[in-house]
């Protein structure tokens, strides 16, 4: 049996020498593994001990640790820095037991603040009304619910931004203090200050009234000492929507989206459509003003230093009812577009205009200017005219002079409208004389044009030659002075008007809910379908009573009966206010054409037609005649 040698003992003389080393070896390794052996069965026999839990605070401090370095990280080295640097320190709790409303109210607004995230349930507009006739709240209802409510403070945090936005603030009013049921009025209360504070955090939101529009907010976050880029957010839309989404759902026609981004970097000013804006987007610019606007009215936020701001645009859908009187009508999905805003440091402090976009209120509120004042650019830019804003201001400004100076009467929109058409039609009056003038002698040389169409006709429409007969036919028009498009002149100077008319309607506030007899809504479709019907049978008569001379019988026809449904009932679906302008129009231009058939040129034109239809007795198609 091998002998079990003790290895720390040396071997005694040379005969132990020449097989002890094999032996020692043999027993170290003998031993190391029993010594593990015993170890691990010490260890896994003993009874383990429960882990002892970390301290609260130290529990707590990590947690935020984890998402204060994400923020931290996302706000920039700078910030990480200067967050690292400061050591935790203890805030005490401030927190109110229940929940509280207070009302601040001026003579434009009506404003009802919950101290549960210090943030606004309601934003009545006074003197504005939705369409079932009650005061317009500018804070739609089932979106704010889903997607926050005005004033809400947004973070990279979804967890923080949820805990300060349902936390119950501490309220604080500065100047006249609140009634028994809670209504204080700005500007004589000028400020209201929501203060929480648990577990590190540390939150400070001041708003600050005057007597416009325009509140002030002053919005603070901090975390164990550390500031949290936390923006003052505007998330779900206006509240008139559903107005928009009833009035203009059915509508045939290409309608703008109503909801829009807009905003103003460095004096250029721009807007997105609702559905080209992308969902929580960061964009840190030096922005004048970023608003989420509709046809209507806007929440314009207007940093105090553009030069430091973050601007997070807020893009949902939310399915609305087309009739928002009828629960059981079909439901359309709409754009909720919304915003938040706030300075990169951490501490914000942004003016928000929210109110109707109506130019003259818009022209008194400016942004930040390079001094620090608000002395920079006005938001009037917020009502956008289009590319026709040369003819649409001044046609704006002469309906607001006509209606100021017709007085304050209910049906005063209405009949501003008729007098800018009549003066309108009245500055036309020439050009349509020019273009009988150019008719009739259009007329005159007819048997000419006839016989050079008659010279070509062996020529196939694919032939060179045919060039050579409109060369001669351009040749003829002008040696004997016909302009070919004089016919047109009229139509061509009307458009514009027209398309400008269209977008007073669209940007016009003043117009929104304008009354003039049946018409409850010039910004709306006429609910009687009245306007449409009478333009048109009136746009028929005028062209069934206007000589066409030389036209193809199909061309008249199409004149005669095509153009007037195609724009009758285009207007089935426009504003009212745009079909009272065209179905003035018409009745004028019916009018001067009965009078233009009476002169010498209209009974020289309607001699001529009656020639030419008497040489040709029962050939081609029966065309419509011209009338007196």
């Amino acid at each position: 049996m091998a002998e079990i040698s003790n290895p720390n003992l040396q071997s005694q003389g040379p005969g132990g020498g020449s097989g002890g080393g094999g032996g020692d070896m043999r027993s170290m390794l003998v031993l190391t593994f029993l010594a593990l052996a015993v170890l691990l069965g010490v260890q896994y026999f003993k009874p383990s001990k429960p882990a002892q839990a970390p301290e609260p605070n130290q529990a707590q401090n990590q947690a935020q640790i984890q998402p204060q370095s994400a923020q931290l990280a996302a706000a920039g080295p700078a910030q990480m820095v200067a967050g690292q640097a400061k050591a935790p320190s203890a805030v005490p709790a401030i927190t109110a037991a229940l929940e509280t409303n207070t009302t601040v109210e001026n003579d434009r607004y009506k404003i009802v603040f919950t101290n549960r995230g210090a943030q606004v349930k309601q934003w009545i507009l006074k003197g504005y009304f939705n369409t079932a006739g009650k005061p317009l709240d500018i804070v739609q209802e089932q979106s704010a619910a889903r997607f926050g409510q005005p004033l809400s403070l947004y973070t990279y945090e979804p967890a923080l931004t949820s805990q300060l936005n349902a936390a119950l603030y501490q309220v604080t009013v500065s100047g006249s203090q609140p009634s028994a049921t809670g209504f204080v009025h700005a500007p004589e209360t000028n400020a209201l200050t929501f203060h929480y504070a648990d577990n590190g955090l540390d939150v400070v939101k001041t708003i600050r009234f005057d007597s416009t529009y325009v509140v002030t907010i002053e919005s603070e976050v901090r975390r164990n000492g550390a500031p949290v880029r936390a923006l003052i957010s505007w998330p779900a839309g206006l509240g008139d929507m559903e107005e928009l989404a009833s009035a203009r759902g059915l509508s045939l026609s290409p309608v703008p989206t109503p909801s829009q981004f807009a905003w103003s970097i460095e004096g250029k000013q721009d807007s997105t459509a609702a559905p080209k804006v992308s969902g929580n987007a960061t964009l840190d610019m030096p922005y004048e003003y970023a608003a989420v606007t509709d046809l209507y009215f806007a929440a314009a936020f207007l940093p105090d230093t553009p030069g430091r701001t973050t601007v997070v645009t807020l893009h949902n859908t939310i399915d609305l009812l087309s009739d928002p009187n009828d629960a059981n009508s079909q439901k359309r999905p709409a754009h909720v577009l919304g915003l938040a805003v706030g300075d990169q440091s951490g501490y914000t402090r942004v003016r928000l205009y929210a109110g109707p976009k109506q130019l003259d209120v818009l022209k008194t509120i400016h942004a930040t200017g390079a001094d620090g004042q608000p002395n920079g650019e006005s938001l009037e830019s917020l009502i956008q005219f289009g590319w026709l804003t040369i003819i649409a201001k001044p046609l704006y400004l002469s309906l607001r002079f006509l209606k100021v100076t017709l007085g304050n009467g209910a049906y005063n929109w209405g009949w501003a409208i008729i007098i800018v058409t009549v003066i309108f039609n009245l500055l036309m009056l020439p050009t349509r004389f020019m273009m009988m003038k150019s008719s009739l002698k259009m007329m005159r040389i007819q048997p000419k044009v006839e016989a050079l169409k008659k010279k070509y006709a062996h020529l196939k429409v694919s032939d060179p030659k045919r060039a050579e007969m409109n060369t001669e036919m351009m040749a003829l028009y002008k040696t004997e002075g016909v302009n070919m498009y004089g016919s047109c002149l009229p139509m061509l100077l009307q458009m514009p008007l027209f398309f400008a008319y269209y977008r007073v309607l669209l940007n016009a506030v003043e117009l929104r809910q304008a009354h003039w007899f049946w018409l409850t809504d010039l910004s709306s479709p006429d609910p009687w379908h009245i306007l449409p019907i009478l333009i048109i049978a009136s746009m028929f008569l005028v062209q069934f009573i206007t000589p066409s001379p030389g036209m193809d019988p199909n061309q008249r026809r199409m004149m005669a009966i095509m153009m007037p449904v195609i724009f009758g009932f285009s207007m089935w679906h426009f504003a009212s206010g745009l079909a009272l302008y065209w179905g003035t129009g018409n009745l004028i231009n019916l009018a001067i054409q009965v009078g233009i058939n009476q002169s010498h040129i209209g009974r020289e034109m309607h001699e001529i037609a009656a020639k030419r239809a008497a040489k040709k007795p029962g050939a081609g198609p029966k065309t419509i005649q011209g009338r007196r």
